[in-house]
């Protein structure tokens, strides 16, 4: 028979996914085919705790002897396989119970039942463990990037600062220069004529440090004093530019939906966790008492 998809992938695929994985070897059919034993060890490789193996259909082997006989030639060609060669190797046997029919043989079904029953506990606890560590681990997360932006606005701010600061210094030098140099060369009186007479005091009494410093200065040297002064005042609006840039922050809208999700988070999915746990450990506890 063909199918339209890998049956090994297939099943292997599964194996994946599930918590346990039963082989039965059937005593009449072809269970010990190289194609069956190549996908058994192969799951045993990936999975070897989730495999179990059973002998079914127990009560159609004919007698005891055969029935050994047949568990002894399954066993051989098992531990022929490298990867199923293993110590306690435990192969319970397994049928239907059948009332109009009396078989000697011994049914252990009672115990595949109770380590299926016994899988699905421990997976329910596992998963309600997991939920509660994931709602930890979401809370956590949402706490970390709500710190950070909170961190990154704090440093945007004072990275804005120092950024004005620089590049007002940037532009304060060159003004100055353009100041002296229009109180030194306008004739007092125009420039009281358009600042008035108190302003004009103050610019002059402001100005004349600058016009100290410049006078200071040989002549030859004021044409590269001038370009020094403009080259600095570059290179302050360049490290403005540098010390200005921005981290990326969230949206106002962004960060009341992770609050929004912590506490989802927090008061329902917790909640839900524990009213679920709860109901475990009592439907548990009421069928250890039956």
């Amino acid at each position: 028979m063909k199918y339209p998809f890998d049956v090994n992938e297939a099943i292997n695929w599964l194996g994946d996914l599930a918590d346990l994985i039963f082989v039965f070897f059937d005593p009449i059919g072809q269970a010990l085919c190289k194609r069956t034993l190549n996908l058994v060890e192969e799951l045993n490789s990936r999975h070897p705790e989730r495999l179990r193996f059973y002998l079914s259909k127990a009560d159609e082997a004919g007698h005891e002897s055969d029935r050994q006989r047949v568990l002894m030639q399954i066993v051989q060609e098992l531990c022929k396989r490298p990867g199923l060669n293993k110590t306690g190797f435990d192969m319970p046997t397994i049928y239907i119970p059948d009332s109009n029919k009396q078989v000697r043989c011994v049914n252990q079904i009672e115990d595949v039942c109770k380590d299926v029953e016994k899988t699905i506990n421990q997976t329910i606890q596992n998963t309600l463990n997991t939920l509660e560590k994931d709602c930890d681990k979401i809370s956590e997360i949402v706490d970390q990037t709500i710190k950070q932006d909170n961190e990154d606005r704090s440093y945007n701010l004072k990275a804005s600062g120092k950024g004005v600061l620089l590049m007002l210094l940037s532009f304060l030098l060159p003004s100055l220069l353009v100041v002296n140099f229009l109180v030194a060369n306008l004739p007092r009186s125009t420039i009281t004529s358009t600042l008035g007479e108190e302003t004009t005091e103050m610019l002059y009494v402001y100005t004349s440090p600058i016009r100290s410093f410049w006078l200071a200065v040989p002549e030859d040297y004021h044409f590269h004093l001038l370009l020094s002064v403009i080259g600095f005042s570059f290179i302050l609006f360049f490290v403005s530019r540098w010390v200005s840039r921005l981290r990326p922050t969230l949206s106002r809208a962004h960060k009341r939906r992770l609050m929004e999700y912590r506490e989802f988070v927090e008061t329902i999915v917790k909640s839900k966790r524990k009213t679920l746990y709860q109901e475990y450990l009592q439907q548990s506890i009421a069928e250890q008492d039956l």
